[in-house]
């Protein structure tokens, strides 16, 4: 069954139009990449998926069940999304903060279990958070902030997870750890979206990849083939340098296109 599913998705801000008729299908498990120049609609198509605003038209669907229709506790325990920059409001420590991710999990007042401590040393560890865990969030670095607010996330175990760009502002180490646990997650299961603006991080980890500009869906499936040199030339006005290691392909952009000739 297809987890997730966009049905086409139209969403209008201030008479712009953000989303056009976008569809898209997001099975069990498996890694995909949502890539696109700025002001593509990468993020507004994440947010609608996640329930946090309706499209004017169309219809998002949790497992055949439209999304609006599902009890705020029960989405939250298949869902999770991470935005770009989330601010933290109150003088938190790490460990605290990634607890959050166990709310939907808790019934009633009742304070965290075993399963919950547990749950957030694992999410702690897959971040490299666990040396953060005492340490008040307003005291980290951004990049800290960044795997921290990740580590919430996957405290809460969700079916499906959504990031936005949770790679931004990590250093390469913490990039490669970051995308390595995005991939391990879905060949764990967990179907996990991820917006990029990284192409050969996108080429190289994400099953799928599906390529929006200006509101639509350009190409989606086979990331060799969305990447391909006419789209490529197309939507991000590039030129790119493939090549394979043995980790994997790589695509590197390396020339601007500039009124149909090359910079």
């Amino acid at each position: 069954m297809s987890r997730l599913v966009a049905d086409r998705l139209t969403f209008l801000r201030g008479g712009r139009r953000l989303l056009d008729e976008v569809s898209a299908t997001f099975g069990a498990g498996g890694l995909t990449g949502l890539i696109g120049p700025n002001g593509a609609g990468k993020t507004t198509l994440l947010r609608c998926l996640a329930g946090l605003v309706l499209p004017q038209q169309g219809q998002v669907r949790l497992d055949g069940r439209a999304l609006a229709d599902w009890p705020a506790r029960a989405r939250a325990r298949q869902l999770a999304y991470l935005p770009q920059a989330d601010t933290v409001h109150w003088r938190l420590s790490v460990a605290d903060l990634v607890m959050l991710g166990r709310l939907p999990h808790r019934q009633g007042r009742s304070g965290p279990g075993p399963e919950d401590h547990e749950a957030v040393a694992e999410a702690l560890a897959a971040t490299d958070c666990a040396d953060l865990a005492a340490r008040p969030v307003d005291t980290l670095s951004g990049g800290e902030r960044a795997r921290v607010l990740l580590a919430r996330a996957l405290a809460g175990k969700p079916a499906i997870l959504l990031a936005d760009e949770p790679t931004a502002g990590l250093d390469p180490y913490h990039q490669l750890e970051v995308m390595e646990r995005l991939q391990w997650l879905a060949q764990s299961g967990t179907t996990v979206l991820v917006v990029l603006h990284d192409l050969s991080a996108a080429v190289r980890f994400c099953g799928c990849l599906v390529l929006l500009d200006r509101g639509r869906v350009v190409a989606a499936g086979n990331p060799d083939e969305v990447t391909a040199a006419p789209n490529l030339e197309t939507v991000f006005r590039v030129e790119a340098a493939r090549g394979q290691l043995p980790e994997g392909p790589y695509l590197l952009p390396r020339r601007r296109i500039l009124d149909g000739a090359a910079d």
